[in-house]
């Protein structure tokens, strides 16, 4: 049996020693065999963590065909590829053949016997992968420690791929740089490092300059403007039907960064200016797209994926056996009443002293869409936080604490600006055969902030309202029509909307709760600053942090006694007051005590959770109607 240095680190000799034995017996299933070998290696306790991650560790500290991991979205589906499965080679001095895998490689060995009737030709996907968009800042705190001991994780540069050589570089392509750096900054409306990603990889993970200069000129489709990490092409040799497009996945494979990939792209290049148009069946600017260089977007030869329920290096990771899981989340589930006690506490001083709103973004930052009912999607919460102070940096503080809190987040100002020049929505470019990526292809859970204080008078242009408009559907059917030119697709999402405002939003919301200060606003800008003065323990955050995912993770169900008696009590509202609760009403007291209960670590609906559910939404709307009879122009 290899032992962990061997499988590791030369991941190809496994694959190669199942296919030499599977010689002398063809009905071996060699190839299932070897996935399950890795599958077995990596449930060993704490075995994942030996293996180098390219969220963390940069390319050119990885060690080429090695095995490593990467935490990603999928951004965009390439059309298949056929390669050879099987060849021969010949050695020159003795002219003896030899049958090789050609399985999890880019390329062959010298001596390919190209006439040999013993090649076999297969087929694989081809995934463009990018690091799940928004991961925000504290991960950099946390993943590194999993690879502090690992000696797989830092191996000295090869000599056969430094980063300086680059066969190709993309300085000319400057038709393919469409967002400049400052530019996509600039977007947003908040600083570089208050996006979602922000600058979460250390220093040291930087690229060197020379790479980091050719990356600058080549646009590597990350869906948020100012995002880092590398992107990467993922191989995918099995059951590919069986992903999506936006999964997120952590995906276990071989790392090629063969020299010769670029090498190949750019005779690839010169061969297709010479051909007939009509004959060439790639144009220069998919091929660009399509066969970047491996230097700036490494190919990972996929062994093993799996789905992520949730992206948060806190939790267990999906390799842990379904016991010691199920001991995990008991125990956490003791502690949430109390944990969501200090949460609340905390929110409330955030939230200038209002605890009902508190309550309510709990809550919203737990929900979740745990079904589809024909095109209702059940569960979402989208909040509709008006009432916020015009003073100028109130949002964007409301957001740094989010930020701390959820593992991955976008601020979106509502700028004229930005509503009139961002592409929120992907669309499809038919000459690079590529999806362009847009704000809004966000995995699942994103917390997405939308700043509507920074709206200002004037005039929205076609892309302003189509902006406005996806943001609509979004919030609404929590899916995004992609742009395809001729047709637009339906993706269905699963993203947490919090809307900031002044006064109503003039986005559809599932509710709306107005912002009751108790700080007087002389004492406002102190009070703001004390907010971020004084952050929480990292004990106490680690708490928050991991209390919000679980919440997150858990079942529900109502039993038949409790449907029965919210039955009853809406039959008795409904007599009392026809006009005091409609159907609408009732769907969102249901969301409400579905989530109150969750947020207390309960699976099931109990009747005091139903009552306390009835008198928060008693308490939000008896507020509302004060503040309509105080702004009458409020719809």
């Amino acid at each position: 049996m290899p032992s962990t240095h061997d499988w590791i680190n030369n991941p190809l000799g496994v694959v190669e020693g199942l296919f030499a034995a599977s010689q002398n017996n063809p009905s071996s299933a060699w190839e299932a065999k070897a996935v399950d070998f890795f599958k077995d290696q990596l449930k060993e306790k704490d075995a994942h963590t030996s293996v180098p991650s390219l969220n963390d560790v940069p390319v050119h500290y990885l060690k080429p065909n090695s095995l490593v991991k990467f935490r990603c979205l999928i951004q965009d589906m390439f059309d298949p590829e056929f390669y050879m499965g099987v060849y021969e080679t010949i050695d020159p001095s003795t002219k003896t053949k030899v049958l090789r895998c050609g399985k999890y490689k880019d390329v062959t060995e010298s001596g390919v016997d190209l006439t040999s009737r013993n090649i076999v030709t297969a087929e694989r996907q081809t995934f463009y992968c990018v690091p799940i968009p928004g991961e925000n800042s504290w991960f950099s705190l946390i993943l590194p420690h999993s690879y502090a001991n690992s000696s797989q994780a830092r191996v000295v540069p090869s000599t056969s791929y430094v980063p300086s050589r680059q066969k190709r570089s993309y300085e000319e392509d400057d038709d393919m740089d469409t967002q400049p750096q400052k530019q996509r900054e600039s977007h947003t409306g908040i600083p570089a490092e208050q996006h979602g990603n922000g600058d979460c990889k250390r220093q040291e993970t930087e690229a060197p300059s020379s790479q980091t200069a050719s990356a600058s000129h080549l646009d590597l489709n990350f869906p948020l403007p100012g995002e880092k990490g590398p992107s990467c092409l993922i191989k995918v040799y099995e059951d590919w039907d069986s992903f999506k497009l936006n999964d997120t996945l952590e995906v276990y494979g071989i790392l090629s960064v063969s020299p010769a990939l670029s090498a190949l792209a750019d005779e690839k290049d010169a061969s297709s200016s010479l051909l007939d148009p009509a004959e060439c069946m790639e144009t220069a600017e998919e091929q660009r797209v399509h066969s970047p260089p491996a230097s700036l977007v490494p190919r990972l030869h996929m062994l093993y994926a799996k789905p992520l329920q949730h992206n948060n290096p806190l939790l267990p990771s999906g390799m842990l056996q379904d016991n010691e899981y199920s001991v995990f989340l008991s125990s956490t589930m003791s502690e949430m009443a109390s944990v969501r006690a200090e949460l609340l506490t905390y929110l409330t001083h955030v939230l200038l002293g209002d605890a009902l709103s508190a309550e309510y973004l709990i809550l919203h930052l737990i929900s979740n869409v745990y079904a589809r009912r024909d095109v209702l999607p059940l569960g979402k919460f989208t909040l509709n936080l008006s009432g916020c102070p015009a003073v100028t940096s109130y949002t964007e503080r409301l957001y740094q604490i989010i930020q701390q809190l959820v593992p991955s987040s976008y601020y979106l100002g509502m700028s004229l600006q930005n509503m009139n020049q961002m592409h929120l929505v992907p669309k499809k470019d038919y000459v690079a055969n590529r999806l362009v990526s847009g704000a809004l292809q966000l995995a699942r859970n994103t917390s997405l902030f939308l700043d509507e204080t920074q709206l200002e008078q004037g005039q929205l242009d076609t892309t302003g309202v189509r902006n406005v408009t996806a943001l609509g559907n979004l919030i609404s059917w929590q899916k995004v029509d992609y742009d395809f030119n001729y047709h637009q697709m339906e993706f269905p999402c699963n993203i947490n909307v919090l809307i900031a405002s002044e006064g109503r939003s003039l986005l559809p919301s599932d509710c709306q709760v107005h912002l009751q200060s108790q700080v007087t606003p002389p004492h406002m800008e102190e009070y703001l600053s004390s907010i971020l003065m004084h952050p929480q323990a990292s004990s106490q955050l680690k708490k928050f942090r991991m209390y919000l995912s679980v919440a997150r993770l858990l079942d529900y169900a109502i039993s038949d006694e409790v449907t029965k008696s919210v039955e009853d009590d809406f039959v008795d509202m409904r007599k009392e007051d026809p006009q005091s609760i409609s159907a609408e009403d009732l769907h969102r007291m249901l969301v409400v005590a579905r989530l109150l209960s969750l947020s207390l670590g309960q699976t099931s609906l109990s009747r005091d959770s139903w009552l306390r559910a009835k008198h928060i939404e008693m308490l939000r709307k008896s507020r509302m109607e004060q503040y309509k009879c105080v702004n009458g122009n409020e719809p």
